[in-house]
Formats: structure tokens, sequence, C-alpha cells
């Protein structure tokens, strides 16, 4: 049988991907949130995380597996590309191949921390939105929203810190870096979420459709379930 998707879920499967992207290269930066240090890829990376809920709450979980995957393969062709570029001889008069290095280039160690992270912590997400809103019979997605987010991001937080600074950073420092970025992470997420809540509705009504996740297979590999 011939599988075909809507527009609206194309877009969204696209942004994911992009603001997934765009938050791995600003993560190359380290800014202040008052007194919180945390990478600057938490000013777009939780958008990633509302773009779940939104496909999960609209289309349900199996729709949102094909999209993470697909988002771990576009992040993982970027990495591929840009090791690539960047052993790739540049040209005799330019002379910033040392920045973009730094910009794009990253050790083995930081892109384990980060594919597995954002594998952990968008399953966690989309498990626990698809969980709970059969559970409360769709009803309160702000809960489910916030309850999935705060329970996706700290568990991206745990193991990319864990993986990509033990044995370099304290364990108390380690411990309060993961506390700052889930909780940034988390107020954002509050922060947005009247718009979250308004963006929900108006796809639902456009696509005429509302998932309840009831007897699928919740196995992150099936990816063939659609």
């Amino acid at each position: 049988m011939k599988k075909t998707v809507s527009v609206l879920f194309m877009f969204a499967g696209i942004l994911f991907a992009i603001c997934l992207l765009i938050s791995n290269i600003l993560a190359t930066k380290i800014i202040l949130v008052g007194s919180l240090t945390v990478p600057a890829g938490v000013l777009i990376f939780p958008i990633a995380y509302i773009i779940n809920d939104v496909i999960v709450e609209v289309w349900g979980y199996q729709k949102a597996r094909l999209i993470i995957w697909s988002g771990f393969a576009v992040n993982l062709l970027a990495v591929l590309f840009f090791a690539l570029a960047i052993v790739v001889p540049a040209a005799p008069f330019w002379q910033n191949q040392d920045a973009f290095s730094t910009i794009l280039g990253s050790t083995p160690r930081i892109i384990t921390a980060s594919l597995l992270a954002y594998l952990t912590g968008s399953f966690l997400n989309a498990f626990v939105m698809s969980k709970v809103k059969v559970l409360m019979k769709g009803r309160d997605f702000s809960v489910r929203a916030i309850l999935s987010t705060l329970i996706g991001e700290t568990a991206d937080s745990m193991i990319f810190i864990t993986i990509a600074f033990a044995g370099i950073l304290p364990l108390n420092g380690l411990f309060g870096m993961v506390i700052a970025q889930a909780c940034v992470k988390t107020v954002y997420e509050i922060a947005i979420l009247p718009f979250t809540i308004l963006i929900v509705k108006w796809v639902k009504k456009a696509e005429g459709i509302d998932v309840y996740d009831e007897s699928i297979s919740y196995n992150p590999f099936s990816i063939n379930q659609i």
C-alpha cells in the first residue's frame, strides 16, 4: 500500500531537523543565562522538543519515531561532511582554517555524546507524551508537554554532559551543568507553551486528525511502522 504524508507533517519534520543542526553548531559557543553556564544551542534546541511534542500530539508516536531517526541521519551526515570540509586543503590565500575547524569540528567524544543524548532524550520525550495522552484521555496537553520535556531534557543533558565532560570537570560541576541545562530548557518550554497550544489546535484542525497511540510498538527501532 502506498504511504503518503501531509505537507504540514513534512514541514514539521524539516523544521525539526533544521533546529537540531543549528543547535549543534551554536553549541560550540558557551553563554551565560543569568548565572548559569550553558551552550548557546539552548537558544534553539528546545524548539526541537516542542516540535516533537506537536508531532506526537497530532500524528502519534510512530510518526515521531520516523522524524527522530531522520533528524539523527541529518546530523550524522552533517558531522561527516563537516569533517570532510575540514580535511580538504584550503586555498593558499584563505586564513580562517583554525576558526572553521573550531566551529564545525568536533571530537569523537563530543559527537558520541551529542548523538546518544539526542536519541535518548527525544525518544523519552515522545514516549511520555504518547503514554500520558492516552492515560489522560487527551486532556491537559500542558501537563504532558511540560512533563515530557522535563524528563527528555534531563536525560539528554545528563547523558551529553556525562559522556562529554566526565574526567574533565569535577562531579559537582557536571551535576550543576545538568541541572542548569534541564532547567533552562524546561523554562523555555513553559514560556512558549501558549504558542505551542495554539499551534497544536491549528494543526489538528487543518489535518483533521488527533492520534491516540493504543496497541502500538514503542520500540525505537521499528521504523517501518509509520
